[in-house]
């Protein structure tokens, strides 16, 4: 994983290797400006006097996730035929998790609580009718998705060069752009054919077989209710079942195929009913997104989901939101992609309700107005060194923090309760995110563990002073 550099007056510069921000570091040349994600600042260099290579940003939407990769680009021309072979280089991979659900449920919550105080008190006349909508308005669960994605993206333009972003939205006619003459069943079906489809089917299905749960072997597209009898092309009626599985179940209808286990038959049946949830969230905020990166005045590449399941195809990528986010738009080769991502989950500021309440609505126990006791706040980065007692050890993670002074910590190991404050010593101010390291596998869909950041990579740095930058 790339560090981050800036220069003496934090303007971005290339990003290095963990080796060579030990080595700046231990020979006093740069400062811990942030630990997550970990950034050096040098002192003895200025942006001018260092050459910059082009650094871009690529996004790939999601509902629960958005992939991000920081990639450098290199472009080869061939002497002979002109032909310019681009080369991505990944410098950082980044998976940022959305909490729109949470968005969700609060905002459920509130409305019934104000309907049942309209119908409980005194009357009060509707109001829904007093404010309009501006153009171009999100629901505030969708809303998150767009801005958490910028913010991050933004971010990364402060820590690094970056030149050019890239995005992947789905529906994109390429064909037509390429060969405007196309036409009929060639145009139909295309060099992407069964992608978009196949795509959604792993989504919905988790990448597995519904008849045995096989998982890591290939999958093919079996219709549920055979076409033989009725059943249709559409995807309320597609599943993936592995190659012995559907050779099994052949032209049989589903309920004769699993009439010894109906308890996964009502399983597909509930599942295939589905409503499109995830994929209505992304396309209604994919145009937003579009339109607030070319705000930014970069260059944006634009690619389809087709073709970058195309390009994973190719290059023989494992699937990932952050894989796929570096390998959207064109790209004709990919290295450095075997590295730790960078989890990032959006757990919020805090909150306006100062009300713990039971799963029936009534309150048992209330938050306290003050947000920081004793130097500390939920989410703040910590390490505690434990000296003495069951707990003894060295802990690092967010903190919870207690008005009593007996504090939590979400360490590597797990959930550690009632740690006193003067065991603890701060890392870096809570941002809004919590920060965890995956190691994605080279089997598709075999991920890693998520560890705590400074525990899994040990970072340089780690005992240098953080300076004042930090916050």
């Amino acid at each position: 994983m790339a560090v981050f550099v800036l220069d003496k007056r934090k303007k971005p510069l290339m990003p290095c290797s963990e080796k060579r921000a030990r080595i700046l570091l231990e020979r006093g040349r740069a400062r811990v400006h942030r630990m997550v994600p970990f950034t050096i600042r040098l002192v003895d260099r200025l942006q001018d006097d260092s050459v910059l290579q082009p650094v871009r940003v690529a996004a790939a939407p999601g509902s629960k996730t958005t992939g991000l990769a920081l990639v450098r680009d290199a472009e080869t021309v061939d002497a002979i035929t002109g032909k310019v072979t681009r080369t991505v280089v990944v410098l950082m991979l980044l998976e940022l998790q959305h909490r729109g659900h949470a968005i969700r449920d609060a905002l459920t919550q509130r409305r019934a609580f104000r309907r049942r105080r309209r119908g409980k008190l005194r009357y009060r006349p509707a109001r829904f009718d007093n404010r309009t909508k501006p153009a171009g308005w999100l629901a505030p669960s969708l809303r998150h998705r767009v801005d958490a994605a910028i913010a991050w993206i933004a971010r990364l333009r402060r820590l690094a060069p970056v030149s050019a972003l890239s995005t992947m939205l789905h529906r994109f006619d390429t064909q037509l752009l390429q060969n405007p003459e196309i036409s009929g069943i060639e145009y139909q079906q295309g060099e992407l054919q069964g992608y978009e489809v196949r795509e959604y089917l792993l989504e919905k299905w988790g990448r597995k077989c519904v008849y045995c749960d096989a998982e890591h072997t290939p999958l093919t597209i079996d219709h549920i209710h055979p076409k033989s009898a009725g059943g249709s092309d559409r995807v309320s009626n597609l599943t993936l079942a592995c190659f012995p599985c559907n050779q099994r179940k052949s032209n049989q209808d589903v309920r004769a195929f699993l009439a010894h286990d109906q308890k996964r038959l009502a399983r597909i049946e509930s599942q295939r009913k589905a409503p499109l949830r995830d994929a209505a969230a992304v396309n209604s905020s994919r145009w937003a997104l579009l339109q607030r990166l070319e705000e930014t005045g970069l260059d944006v590449e634009v690619g389809s989901g087709g073709g970058t399941k195309w390009n994973r195809k190719r290059f023989s990528v494992p699937k990932a939101h952050c894989l796929d986010a570096a390998c959207t738009g064109h790209v004709d080769a990919i290295q450095d992609r075997q590295q730790p991502v960078l989890s990032i989950k959006a757990t919020g500021r805090g909150r306006y309700k100062r009300t713990q309440l039971t799963k029936y609505g009534f309150p048992r126990g209330y938050v306290t107005r003050q947000k920081r006791h004793f130097g500390f706040q939920t989410g703040d980065m910590v390490r505690a060194v434990v000296t003495r007692g069951k707990k003894a050890g060295t802990y690092v993670g967010r903190v919870v923090i207690r008005a009593s002074g007996s504090f939590s910590i979400n360490a590597a190991s797990g959930l550690v309760s009632g740690i006193h404050h003067r065991f603890f010593s701060l890392i870096q101010r809570a941002d809004g995110y919590g920060y965890s390291l995956t190691k994605i596998a080279s089997t598709q869909g075999d991920a890693g563990r998520g560890r705590s950041v400074a525990a899994a990579l040990s970072l340089p740095g780690m005992n240098a002073r953080v300076s004042r930058a930090n916050g």
